[in-house]
Formats: structure tokens, C-alpha cells, sequence
């Protein structure tokens, strides 16, 4: 054996031996250390408030390296482009923004059929907004540009405002699409405005926060339910029908009825073109999927669709033979910045605020997931300024509201995308194609834009397995999923957003006055305190009641808070007190009345025997001090002087028992029934805040529980709820810091040590 085995041999056995001699002392071994109430632990620790400061003296700072701080802060670009490693990254960043761009194209086409207006305008919001989010964005692989579920909320706002049946021409009774194309167009780019004025200036605010009340459960309910709307919209053009326009609640349940009520009217030609484009996406996707280790690229299989579709469209004239219908024409080169008309701010501020909220959230979840994955911070605030930006000056440029996109920003990420290098040069080949090829695809058909849409709705539409998922996981999180689907489907997308975040947080409340509240015991040999409901080894400690709550006590569940309280103790104490202050009050009118008869006998003459008997009887058991014991003994001795009779005798014996009694309003000397316990102790190491009712609750708790003789502890409060304890002047000459232990131990055996009535056993104490 070589030396190091023999001595790891000999550690093991030396570790051995210590163990087992540890387990043979277990029953021995404690740690001693002074009990710490509040007050001692502030003593001990040199508790000290921190002094605030005021942030509003840094922003008003200037010098210049606060100058270049904030520069590199809102606008990120400056910071990580001069460090750009070309070598390692310059390759992949240009075959990722190729990847992209070739997705782009005809998602930007048929996306903007999906917000009302003519596909042209999407290929300008697949351009400006990237390249602004390439200045200012924080996230190196999320794909800014138009987005389904962005582009349907859009679309709704179109349609509603702008209406075809307000475009009808009075000669043929059919739609002037010119004049509509451009209500349109000016309501969307007014609308990306007000989207981008609202995002940038909660960014500025740092409001980024908002995205947390927005749960993972509500954006998947919501995206998915976006998804169902964004499928039945596209309907339309899979059979080529003409429906009309609709907005509002159950606006898609309608549509839906419309689409199987003129299902006859199908164009035959049209479900053919939509048929085979589809059928060629998905074969394409399957062939990506599998052959996705082999490939250096991803089969651009919309790409390759769009142009043979446009082609076999050009070439055989399916618009004139077979009635299907096409893009239309394509206008070559940019359009000049058109300043928004503000007369539509009014109609549109609602549904700006909601795409606003749903944008960012969509962006910056994924962004997160990005980062996390490859170890960089992204920061909310600033992606919210950065997404306000592309949409603010996008539509000045005719672009409607964007957001990120999750098929493309996958792509992006797997061809090798590092940085925003790869949005530039996207944005880049979208602009040759804007300048130069957009013309184009003035014959590709509709119909292949819906199914490229239709088919790109799979990974959404796959988010329905959440229910299964959710189930078994979480049920609460279930129904704001269910919640979510269902208002989005009834009520539109910006209704039943607002109806979603509502029951969100009305379930956070609900929550919150549910909490689970449980009596602890100790576990044998610890200094551990559990539910006995759980725990069958953890034993209640006689005279000392220990009660939890999960949930911090706040003025939606302090009443609950207390009656439970109340009722985990196993006694009314409600019904307790009452029966006291009853018994109390019609002692004290005894004693009254009693005082009353003794003053008119005095002023009529000497008192009967029978009648000092019977007066002395009724003074000793109405007492309620030890001044009136001793009164009522003293006027009992001068009648024994005047009366010697069985009556006196038994009157006497009964003032000399309550004599003994300290209090004659006691549980005890009144004849009510004693908790089994002398002590309470509340553990508040879930409370994270206090307000004004929880401070009330408390101290009615202490209030009612000293009513029926038993001693109110507190125990394991952070030390921000003992300082708004002390703003609120909880503390006062009956409830000290000497009422608050730093631990739930420590009060437990202080109780013990210092019962409010009674002895207690010294081994009791020494075994905790």
C-alpha cells in the first residue's frame, strides 16, 4: 500500500471515530449564548440607521467623466464597436445578418398584410427600426423588426379606424384601396409614434420594471392567443374571400363565423397556391430540422418560395386566369419622413400603451434568455429607450410599432451571430432589396404570404402543451394562463391584455390573504421550530404557543391574520373577554349597589345583625382590589362583633379564600376557563413590509391575548420592519424592543424563564 492511501486510510477512520463520538454526545451537546431581545441585539451589533442619500444630487453632477458615462450609457454602440474583435466575430456576424435578412423579406411582406397595409411598409419597418437598435440596444442576438403578434394588434387598429366600408366608392360599391391604403399608413405610423414617445419615456424614468408584472404563464396565454387571431385572420387570403372589416369584442369569433359562412365563395385557385406554398414551407422546415448538424446555413425556404411563387405567378398570370390575388405594386427607392398628424393621438393612446407594454415584454424576455445563455447583461431600461427609438423615428419614416422577433432571433443566434453587426447588415440587404429588387415581387400571390405566416405560427401555437405542462406543475399559474387565452380570444388583444395583468395581480392578492398558517414545534435536540401538521417530531413546548404565517400581514389579510390566530390557539378569545368584562361589569354594579344600601342603613341607624351579616357577605365577594378585600374584612369584623352566626361563619371562611387570590379579576376569581398556555409567540420573519393596519393588528393581538392572561412575544423580524415598527410608534411603555427576540428560540425560552403566571419547570428550559 503506498503512503498516501495508508493516510487517507487513517483520516477516514480518524473522521469515523469523530462522528461516532459525536452521535454518542449528541443528547449532550449544546451551544450556550445569552438570549437577545431586540433591544440587546441592537446593542450588541451597534445598530445604526442608514442615512439616505440623495440621488437627484448625482444626476445634477457634471463633469466629464459623468458626461461619458452617460453617452456610453444610452448609446451602447459607442462602447462595444471600437472593441470589436473583426477576426473572431466579423465572419459570423455577416452569414447571421444574411440568414436573417433572407427570413426578413418575406416576413416583412406578409406581416404587413397581417397590420392592414400594403407590403412595401413592411419592408421599410424591417429597415429603420434595426438599424436604430443597432446604435442603441443592449442585446447582441435578439432580431428587431416586425413581429406577428405585433403587427395583428396593429392590424386591429387599422381596420377599426379605417374600415373598408368607409373607402366605398358610390358608382360600383367597391373599395377605393388608394385612399384606404393611406388612412392606414398615416394611422400606423402615428401609432409607432405614440408607441416609441411611451417607451422611451418610461425607459427614461427606469420603468423597465414593468415587464415583471407580466408573468412567463400571461405572455405565453397572451402570444398564444395572438397567435389563434393572427391564424383566422390570415383565412382570408388562404380562400380568398372578402370579408368584412370587424374590431372589438369577439371580433375574431365573427370573422371565424363569416369565414364558414362564405366558404362556398372560395377562390379555387387561390386554396390551391396557398395549399402548395404551404405544404413546401413545412417540407422545407422538416428538412432544416433534420439536417441541421449538416448544414452551414438553414434552406432559406421562404426565400426560395416567395420567388417561385412570384415567378410561376408572373409566368402563367394566376391574377387574370384564375383569379388569385397579388401584391400588387411595389413602389422602388425610400419615401421622404412625413411628420404624424397628433389630431389621432387621442384615438390611439390606449392601444399605444398596450403594444408598448407587449413589445417590450417580448423583447426583453427573450434578450434575458439570450444573455443568461451566453454571459452578458442586458439592461431593461435602456432596451426599453433603445425599442422606443426604432419605433419613435421609424414612424416618422412610415414604419408601423416592432418588436423582436423569436424565429429570427433563433436564427440569428445559431448561424454564428455575435453581436448587432449582424441586425446592420441585415437591414443593409433589406435596403438593396427597398432601392433596387422590391418591384419585383409586384405578382407574388397573397395567398403564399398567408401560409408563409400560417406556417410560421407553429412554435406559438406549440405553447398550448403548457396546459399539460402547467397542470402538473403549478395550477394557479394554469389559470392565468387559461384566463389570459380566453379574455385575448373574447375581448381583442388590447382588452384582454389590460384583463389579463388584472386577474394577474387580483391572484397575487388572492394569494397573499390565503397564506398558510401553522403552529410550530420544536424538533427534539434543535433550536428548530416547524408546523406540527407536518413534522411529526416537532413537539409543541407546554405553556408556549409559536404561530406562523407564510405570507407578510398587510391590510388585505391582517383580520384573517388574527382570526386565525384566535383559532389555532384552540380558545374564543373574543367570546373569553366577553364573558370577563360581563362578569366584571355586573360585580362592579353589585358592589355599587351594595355601597349604596350600607350608606342609607348608616343614615337610618344601627345595622341589623342579619342585615351586617348578609352586607358583609355580598362586600367580600364583590371586591375586585386588595384595598377592598381589606375594607370588606375590617367592616366583617365589626359585624362578628354585633352578629355570631352560622351565615357570618361561612362569610368569613369565603373572605378569607379570596383574600388569598391577588386580583379578584382574574380568569381564576372569576370562574372562566384558563388557556393552556401562558405564552404566545409570533413569528414574523415572513412579514417584508408594515403598514398602518398590520401595526393596528398587532397590537390588538397583544391587546385581547394580555386580556386573558397570557404574555405576547415577538420573534425573527428583519431589521427594515423593526425600523417602520418605530416610525409607526408601535413601541410604547406596554409593548418594549424587550418584546422582540432576534430569534424564535430565544423567546421561547425567555417565556419560559418569565411566565405570566404560574411556575415552570427548570428542566423544560434546560432541554431547549
Amino acid at each position: 500500500m503506498e503512503p498516501s492511501e495508508a493516510s487517507g486510510q487513517r483520516d477516514t477512520q480518524a473522521l469515523l471515530s469523530t462522528t461516532q463520538e459525536m452521535e454518542l454526545r449528541r443528547r449532550d451537546y449544546h451551544v450556550e449564548r445569552p438570549l437577545l431581545n431586540q433591544k440587546q441585539l441592537e446593542e450588541l451589533g451597534r445598530w445604526s440607521s442608514v442615512t439616505g442619500t440623495h440621488q437627484w444630487r448625482t444626476w445634477l453632477q457634471c463633469s466629464h467623466a459623468r458626461a461619458r458615462a452617460l453617452l456610453l450609457q444610452y448609446l451602447p454602440v459607442l462602447a462595444w464597436l471600437p472593441r470589436y474583435p473583426v477576426r473572431d466575430w466579423l465572419l459570423g456576424d455577416l452569414l447571421s445578418g444574411l440568414s436573417v435578412a433572407i427570413m426578413q423579406l418575406p416576413q416583412g411582406l406578409a406581416y404587413a398584410l397581417l397590420a392592414g397595409l400594403p407590403p412595401v411598409f413592411g419592408l421599410y419597418s424591417s429597415f429603420y427600426p434595426v438599424f436604430i437598435y443597432f446604435l442603441f440596444g443592449t442585446s447582441r442576438h435578439i432580431s428587431v423588426g416586425t413581429f406577428a403578434v405585433m403587427s395583428v394588434m396593429v392590424g386591429s387598429v387599422t381596420e377599426s379606424l379605417a374600415p373598408d366600408e368607409d373607402f366605398l366608392q358610390d358608382l360600383n360599391s367597391t373599395v377605393n384601396e388608394t385612399a384606404r391604403d393611406a388612412a392606414r399608413v398615416q394611422l400606423a405610423s402615428a401609432l409607432s409614434v405614440l408607441v416609441g414617445l411611451f417607451q422611451v419615456g418610461l425607459g427614461l424614468v427606469h420603468f423597465g420594471f414593468v415587464v415583471t408584472y407580466l408573468s412567463e404563464p400571461l405572455v405565453h396565454g397572451y402570444t398564444t392567443a395572438a397567435s389563434v387571431q393572427v391564424f383566422i385572420s390570415q383565412l382570408k387570403y388562404v380562400f380568398g374571400l372578402q370579408l368584412s372589416s370587424r374590431s372589438g369584442p369577439l371580433s375574431i369569433i365573427y370573422t371565424l363565423l363569416e369565414v364558414c359562412w362564405k366558404l362556398p365563395q372560395s377562390v379555387v385557385g387561390t386554396m390551391v397556391t396557398a395549399l402548395v406554398a404551404g405544404v413546401v414551407l413545412v417540407v422545407v422546415k422538416l428538412l432544416n430540422d433534420k439536417l441541421q448538424q449538416h448544414l452551414p446555413l438553414p434552406i432559406p425556404g421562404e426565400l426560395l418560395t416567395l420567388i417561385g411563387a412570384t415567378g410561376i405567378s408572373y409566368g402563367v398570370g394566376l391574377k387574370h386566369r384564375f383569379g388569385v390575388d397579388v401584391v400588387g405594386d411595389i413602389p422602388a427607392g425610400l419615401i421622404p419622413p412625413v411628420a404624424p398628424n397628433s389630431q389621432l393621438f387621442a384615438k390611439l393612446v390606449g392601444n399605444a400603451f398596450a403594444i408598448a407594454v407587449v413589445g417590450f415584454a417580448i423583447a426583453i424576455s427573450l434578450g434575458k434568455i439570450f444573455a443568461l445563455r451566453h454571459g452578458y447583461r442586458v439592461d431593461s431600461n435602456q432596451e426599453l429607450v433603445a425599442l422606443g427609438l426604432s419605433n419613435l423615428i421609424g414612424g416618422v419614416f412610415q414604419c408601423f410599432p416592432v418588436s423582436c422577433s423569436m424565429s429570427r432571433s433563433l436564427v440569428q443566434e445559431s448561424t454564428g451571430g455575435n453581436t448587432q453587426v449582424a441586425g446592420a447588415v441585415s437591414s443593409l440587404f433589406i435596403l438593396i432589396i427597398i432601392v433596387k429588387l422590391g418591384e419585383l415581387f409586384q405578382d407574388l400571390p397573397k395567398a403564399v404570404l398567408a401560409a408563409a405566416i400560417i406556417v410560421n405560427l407553429k412554435g406559438m401555437l406549440m405553447q398550448f402543451t403548457d396546459i399539460c405542462s402547467l397542470w402538473k406543475a403549478n395550477r394557479m399559474d394554469l389559470l392565468i394562463w387559461l384566463v389570459t387565452f380566453v379574455a385575448t380570444i373574447l375581448l381583442n388583444l388590447d382588452l384582454g391584455l389590460a384583463a389579463a395583468v388584472a386577474f394577474s395581480l387580483l391572484l397575487v392578492v388572492f394569494r397573499t390573504q390565503l397564506p398558510h398558517y401553522s403552529i410550530l414545534g420544536q424538533v427534539p435536540d434543535t433550536d428548530i421550530y416547524r408546523d406540527v401538521a407536518e413534522y411529526s417530531e416537532a413537539r409543541e413546548v407546554p405553556g408556549v404557543k409559536v404561530f406562523r404565517s407564510s405570507a407578510t400581514v398587510y391590510f388585505a389579510n391582517a383580520e384573517l391574520y388574527s382570526d386565525t390566530l384566535k383559532q389555532k390557539c384552540g380558545i374564543d378569545v373574543d367570546r373569553l373577554i366577553s364573558r370577563k368584562k360581563k362578569l366584571l361589569k355586573k360585580k362592579e354594579l353589585k358592589l355599587k349597589r351594595l355601597l349604596k344600601e350600607e350608606k342609607l342603613q348608616r343614615q337610618a341607624g344601627p345595622l341589623e345583625p342579619a342585615a351586617a351579616s348578609k352586607g358583609t357577605s355580598v362586600s367580600i365577594n364583590a371586591n375586585t382590589s386588595i384595598r377592598d378585600i381589606e375594607s370588606n374584612n375590617m367592616e366583617g369584623s365589626k359585624a362578628k362583633q354585633v352578629s355570631a352566626g352560622k351565615e357570618l361563619e361561612d362569610t368569613a371562611a369565603s373572605g378569607q379564600e379570596d383574600a388569598k387570590a391577588p386580583d379578584g379579576s382574574t380568569l381564576k376569581a372569576l370562574g372562566l376557563p384558563q388557556p393552556d398556555f401562558h405564552s404566545l409567540v409570533l413569528d414574523l420573519g415572513a412579514l417584508s413590509f408594515v403598514d398602518t393596519v398590520c401595526l393596528k393588528s398587532l397590537k390588538n393581538i397583544f391587546r385581547d391575548f394580555r386580556e386573558i392572561e397570557v404574555e405576547v412575544y415577538m420573534a425573527a423580524c428583519h431589521t427594515p420592519v423593526v425600523t417602520q415598527l418605530e416610525a409607526g410608534h408601535f413601541f410604547d411603555a406596554s409593548i418594549t424592543k424587550q418584546h422582540l427576540f432576534a430569534s424564535v428560540h430565544d423567546a421561547v425560552v425567555f417565556a419560559l424563564q418569565h411566565p405570566r403566571s404560574g411556575p415552570v419547570s427548570p428542566v423544560s428550559v434546560t432541554q431547549l
